[in-house]
């Protein structure tokens, strides 16, 4: 399985294919899993972004990102810009504290 790390976030690559992707979000919970998932959603490229949470004493903080794009972008161009989209709005949250 592939890792990949984005400032304090990890990924494990579960399973990637040309227009999907599934992913652990390592040491994540529902919080960030659904902030994760809206943002998405908001890309016209996504057709679908969905995650999962397995056992809570055995999964509780890994959730499973599901991800699927319409071959315009693919899956990893989708997260990498869903995530500076949530950077930049935690900045600019953080600049006006």
């Amino acid at each position: 399985m592939e890792k990949v790390e984005c400032d304090s976030v990890e990924l494990e690559i579960i399973a990637h294919e040309k227009t999907k992707l599934e992913a652990a979000l390592k040491g994540e919970d529902h919080t960030f899993a659904n902030l994760l998932r809206e943002t998405l959603k908001e890309d016209t490229h996504v057709v679908s972004a969905a995650y999962k949470v397995g056992h809570p004493l055995l999964d509780k903080e890994r959730p499973v990102l599901f991800l699927e794009t319409d071959g315009k972008e693919s899956p990893k161009e989708a997260l990498s810009r869903a995530a500076r989209k949530i950077k930049e709005q935690m900045n600019e949250f953080g600049a006006r504290l």
